[in-house]
């Protein structure tokens, strides 16, 4: 800033030039006033500041670290059960508790911990658009990591579907939106009052309520998407939920008076119901129906309505051009592609050594088939990706 008149004085009438990175301009004093506090924040907060800064970066490196952390703590917990059956315990499909004296599988449970903890800080400074989607990388993670820990093998889809979602997630990251429509609890409690908004959740809430009364009593166990849309469903609520209390946390270190705000109580009453919702119709859902079915298709729906909500209420799409809406829409499509990929047919026996048999035979490839009491222990033990919170929030 630089004083424009010769006596060097700052009075009425004075002129005062201000420079930014590509702009010039010049001010007029007119009268004094007294200074002006945006929510009861500084201009100075290192909360504002690392956020106006760096918050979308923070929030991205947050998603990443957290689908590091959850996908490593798969296989810490699997290391885990497999001592537990090498020492000849009783197993976890078969009622056993034998893992819990097992620091290996602990050291498991507190990186994913650490990983939900991660996860849920990334929703405070990135848009949900990015977040979300990324929960698809701890999946493949463990998917590499449980090939080289645990001798599991990846076959070439698989590799194949790793690759995909790779490209998929880096092309989401380019295209995604970087600022953030809602940055107070103000802000968001007048975006849930906007009547699109509450049109769109009344339809959410009726889908809901009829399907876990009607359709999950008479279809939930032979129907793979009734427990799966539920748990979709409900996943809007507790991704919105999330995303005010990371708001309402980020506001409480900026000394504004967030607990104070009734809009900080309903989002953690929402949550807590939502998630225990959602858990519930998950567990139902792995316990009758397979796996590499339950996850790619969560995964799908999950991340569709709650990418949804986020354009209706959060308005995180207003700010994109064209050609980034396209790109954050093709690179959620790759990134399916690669889930399916990777679940879809992990039992096949299908390499680059084979694979020319494979195509001349005109034969399906040899499959090999899960182990019930692995999968019951999975289960049981809520180490596989697709039982993880990760997905809920």
């Amino acid at each position: 800033m630089e004083l424009l008149e010769a006596n060097g004085s700052c009075s009425n009438g004075s002129l005062l030039t201000l420079s930014c990175l590509s702009h010039r301009v010049v001010c007029q004093v007119i009268g004094n006033a007294d200074p002006v506090w945006d929510n009861g924040t500084s201009g100075n907060s290192w909360v504002t500041l690392l956020e106006t800064s760096y918050g979308f970066y923070i929030g991205l490196g947050l998603a990443i670290f957290s689908s590091f952390l959850i996908g490593s703590s798969v296989i810490l917990k699997k290391k885990g059960l497999l001592r537990l059956v090498e020492k000849g315990g009783t197993r976890a499909g078969d009622g056993g508790h034998g893992y819990l004296k097992d620091w290996l599988w602990w050291a498991g449970l507190l990186t994913m911990g650490g990983g939900e903890a991660a996860n849920f800080a990334a929703y405070a400074f990135a848009p949900a658009t990015i977040v979300t989607p990324l929960g698809a990388l701890s999946v493949l993670i463990s998917a590499i990591l449980s090939s080289y820990l645990l001798g599991e093998r990846l076959n070439m889809l698989g590799k194949l579907g790793c690759m995909l979602s790779l490209v998929g997630s880096t092309v989401m990251v380019i295209h995604a939106p970087e600022d953030e429509e809602v940055t107070t609890l103000d802000e968001m409690s007048s975006k849930l009052k906007e009547p699109g908004f509450l049109a769109y959740a009344a339809i959410l809430l009726a889908l809901c309520f009829l399907l876990i009364f009607y359709f999950a009593p008479r279809y939930g166990q032979s129907n793979i998407l009734v427990y799966l849309t539920i748990c979709s469903v409900i996943g809007a609520f507790s991704v919105s939920s999330v995303k005010g209390l990371g708001i309402a946390i980020k506001g409480f270190f900026a000394g504004q008076p967030v607990l104070q705000h009734p809009l900080t109580w309903i989002l953690v009453v929402t949550l807590v119901a939502s998630i225990t919702t959602q858990i519930n119709y998950l567990n139902k859902s792995l316990d009758i129906f397979n796996t590499s079915l339950v996850f790619p298709i969560y995964y799908v729906l999950f991340t569709t309505i709650v990418i949804t909500t986020s354009i209706i209420l959060f308005k995180e799409w207003v700010s994109m051009t064209v050609v980034d809406i396209i790109g954050t829409v093709c690179g959620f499509l790759t990134i399916i592609l690669g889930v399916f990929l990777l679940h879809a047919f992990k039992d096949m026996d299908v390499s680059l050594g084979n694979l020319p048999q494979v195509l001349q035979s005109g034969q399906q490839a040899p499959v090999t088939r899960d182990d019930k009491n692995i999968l019951i222990e999975v289960d049981n033990s809520s180490i596989a990706p697709e039982d993880k919170p990760k997905a809920l929030a």
